[in-house]
């Protein structure tokens, strides 16, 4: 028998300037809040994915790598215009990338974390 399924995901970020990354996603990405716990303030990325963008403290984990938060999109080069006009930092792209047959962008949140919008050009990746 396999496990359950899962209904849900969310992903948490840990932020010092956490009031700077709070109007980021909200304001320049354009995600909606659905929760405010205090310290942490989660929003809607789809209908069943969110992302949690948490106070750091003492007993929070702190620094940006090895994590990169992709959103999926056929809108690559708009997201490319809203960003640069926004004043996010762009770090690559947009560019089509063969060897994974993606079309992307790669940009930067205040906290410091990579976050990656993209669009899967293989047939095979399932559509929302």
């Amino acid at each position: 028998m396999p496990p359950p399924a899962f209904d849900q995901q969310v992903t948490f970020l840990y932020a010092e300037d956490v009031e700077a990354a709070w109007a980021f996603y909200q304001d320049v990405l354009g995600l909606a809040q659905v929760l405010d716990q205090g310290g942490v303030r989660i929003y809607r990325a789809s209908p069943s994915a969110f992302v949690g963008i948490c106070r750091t403290g003492p007993d929070r984990p702190r620094g940006t790598d090895g994590v990169i938060l992709t959103l999926v999109t056929p809108h690559v080069d708009q997201w490319a215009d809203w960003l640069k006009a926004a004043g996010a930092e762009i770090v690559d792209g947009p560019k089509l990338n063969e060897t994974y047959n993606i079309y992307h962008l790669f940009f930067r949140d205040p906290a410091g974390y990579l976050l990656e919008i993209q669009e899967f050009r293989d047939p095979s990746w399932p559509k929302a």
